[in-house]
């Protein structure tokens, strides 16, 4: 049975100061007072660190290359780690601070397709060693995962847990599609949460905004997936076709998928 257990956390690495830190001192901060602290450092249960580099860093930008072992983690304010620091706003700040053993290298980094900003990932150590891109990662839902399994068996190329800012609210949406002519949100809705009365109320009030910035929202239920994903795959190439063919940004071109009566394979335009 595979092991469930997220205590591995990719964590973005936001300059070259910090990634100094890393190498010469091998601890890493998450302030304690932001919204999103994985959960896996709050109950120290974090096993591996891991880096994912933003575009500042050329040769390793948009991915995840470095990580270590994680020794422990404690409470630190920014005087205790920066204790040369001259007083500023942020001086009376507290972090978490991850200690870990020598800072290692993969010997094939993660890559994001759409090089995407990433802060945060909380996986487990069986994704981590056998991801190879960013999508690979991520471990949510039992329907997200089997919906997930089928568009890669049929080429349909996604972003994962995708952050949509909109009038000031932070959207991850299920899953990112993204095409020519609009982007398609596919939500995966559990019956035992999103069909709540409170819950559908709040999709529906996400979905208004999403759709005002232009998105376009298909929503399956566990039945869909669980027990219809030929029909929901079919319908889904139906709708990219519509909006222009797909979007593969490793060769900037759309994809189409062909009708019903015809190869289950892509082409290209």
């Amino acid at each position: 049975m595979a092991n469930h257990k997220k205590n591995v956390l990719i964590a973005y690495m936001p300059n070259y100061k910090d990634l100094d830190i890393a190498r010469d001192k091998n601890w890493y901060r998450i302030p304690t007072d932001i919204k999103r602290v994985p959960q896996n450092v709050k109950n120290s249960s974090l096993d591996i660190i891991a880096f994912y580099f933003p575009k500042i860093f050329k040769d390793y930008a948009f991915r995840v290359v470095f990580y270590g072992i994680v020794e422990k983690i404690e409470i630190a304010s920014r005087k205790q780690l920066f204790k040369n620091e001259p007083p500023n706003p942020k001086s009376n700040r507290i972090y978490y601070k991850i200690k870990f053993k020598k800072l290692l290298r993969l010997p094939h980094p993660i890559y994001s397709r759409r090089k995407r900003r990433i802060v945060f990932i909380s996986t487990t150590v069986d994704r981590f060693n056998n991801a190879v891109e960013i999508n690979d990662l991520f471990l949510e839902s039992p329907i997200e995962e089997l919906l997930w399994e089928a568009f890669k068996k049929h080429n349909i190329i996604a972003e994962r847990q995708f952050l949509e800012k909109v009038k000031g609210e932070n959207f991850f949406l299920d899953f990112a599609l993204f095409c020519r002519k609009g982007n398609l949100d596919v939500e995966c809705d559990g019956d035992a949460y999103h069909l709540k009365a409170e819950e559908v109320k709040r999709d529906k009030k996400r979905d208004n905004l999403l759709l005002s910035c232009g998105w376009n929202i298909l929503r399956y239920c566990t039945e869909d997936i669980k027990y219809k994903m030929e029909d929901t795959i079919y319908q889904l190439k139906e709708t990219i076709n519509k909006y222009g063919g797909i979007e593969d940004p490793l060769s900037n071109k759309y994809l189409f998928f062909p009708d019903k009566s015809q190869e289950d394979n892509l082409f290209q335009f």
